[in-house]
């Protein structure tokens, strides 16, 4: 069996099992490759830390470097947290520039910016300090995995209603939208950098997931966390879980993609030779309706729950949130969560652009299958796993 073909079993709690069992071996090889995982407490980032380190991973024995802004514990002896704001020019070249045996780079960090303006700025910028740091410094790199998103087809959420998308379902050889994108100036980034290299001895590869389903109580665009947040205040409150969203988006169809398919995704575009200097839409490979979702998540709460309604009853998210700060303070106080605040773990405008899209929008994974990646995920089962890990982890009741 292929590797990359077991995560069809179960995402998080494969994943949680196959860790503690990899944790308990006191005999660990010397390291083949070593990656540098930028934005490490994300919500993909979390699962490379969790898949990298496996026993059976393809390109292994892995050593890590584990990047983030704030500071990062793990008690795997193969990952090596490095607290690193890569915003900031000189204390990424300070701290990533020694790592002179990196291999292979992930890199999988974001920042959010009001505008696209300022998100060209930024995230242009953070992946400039990364690659200037680590490319001169490291001899062996072989291979740079960049993550963007599905915007690359969509536009991006400033021009929402603005720009007109490609239809879909969506694939990699489609034409960038006449609009600004963060993501193309990355994606120009990567190609000047490998180049430079003259595509010898460094290759790189981008990566289109769209909606992610994961975990990480750092991740910005964390959608299930989210809707669980929301369902345990409507359940504190006595209150039916009421769908907020679009008819379009309760009843059509949409596709997600499971953090650890797209780690997982990831690695075989580092490792195989015949995914090199290619992108990649990633997805699980089916679909769902958000109807489908709404009950499943009602079930996990034990709520009752309500379905669209029409748009004269429909609401935002943004706003039924306002002044719920002290009710989620007192969850977390009675039910002994991680502490945290409201706003750390619901990005409330995010989902409601998520959940009140008024088009459908799905990609095709034919590219992957064709290079030799087979990876799936059930979408119901991916979406029921991450809540099960996020209230075994105390995020959530």
């Amino acid at each position: 069996m292929r590797w990359w073909w077991a995560g069809a079993i179960g995402a998080a709690r494969k994943t949680l099992d196959s860790s503690s069992a990899s944790n308990s071996n006191t005999s660990i090889p010397p390291p083949q490759s070593i990656a540098l995982v930028i934005g490490a407490t994300g919500i993909v980032g979390t699962s490379l830390l969790d898949i990298l380190p496996l026993a059976d991973t393809p390109g292994g024995p892995w050593k890590l470097y584990a990047v983030s802004r704030r500071p990062l514990v793990s008690d795997n002896p193969k990952v090596h947290p490095v607290q690193c704001d890569i915003s900031d020019s000189a204390q990424t070249l300070e701290r990533l520039s020694p790592l002179s045996d990196v291999t292979h780079i992930f890199y999988v960090a974001l920042a959010q910016c009001p505008t696209e303006a300022e998100n060209i700025a930024a995230n242009s910028a953070m992946l400039r300090n990364v690659l200037n740091s680590v490319i001169p410094n490291a001899p062996n790199l072989q291979h740079i995995c960049l993550q963007t998103g599905r915007n690359h087809y969509s536009g991006a959420f400033e021009f929402a209603g603005k720009v007109k998308p490609h239809d879909p379902p969506f694939y990699e050889e489609m034409l960038r939208l006449n609009s600004p994108n963060f993501y193309y100036n990355m994606e120009d980034i990567l190609l000047e950098e490998v180049e430079k290299r003259d595509g010898v001895r460094c290759h790189g590869s981008v990566h289109r997931p769209t909606i992610i389903f994961g975990f990480s109580t750092r991740a910005a665009m964390n959608i299930v966390q989210g809707v669980c947040v929301y369902a345990a205040i409507c359940k504190n409150g006595g209150k039916a879980l009421r769908w907020p969203g679009s008819r379009v988006t309760w009843e059509g169809f949409s596709d997600a993609s499971d953090a650890d398919l797209v780690a997982e995704h990831q690695i075989w575009a580092a490792v195989d030779p015949y995914a090199k200097d290619e992108a990649f839409n990633c997805s699980n490979g089916d679909v769902f309706t958000w109807k489908q979702l709404w009950k499943a998540l009602a079930e996990q709460f034990e709520l009752e729950w309500v379905g669209y309604e029409g748009e004269d009853k429909s609401f935002s998210l943004e706003k039924e949130m306002r002044g719920k700060e002290a009710v989620w303070k007192e969850l977390v106080r009675e039910n002994e969560l991680v502490d945290t605040k409201l706003e750390e773990v619901g990005n409330w405008w995010f989902l409601d652009l998520v959940l009140g899209a008024e088009i459908e929008h799905l990609d095709s994974m034919n590219k992957s299958k064709e290079h030799g990646f087979l990876g799936f995920r059930n979408t119901l089962n991916s979406f029921n796993s991450w809540v099960d890990k996020m209230k075994a982890f105390k995020i959530v009741p």
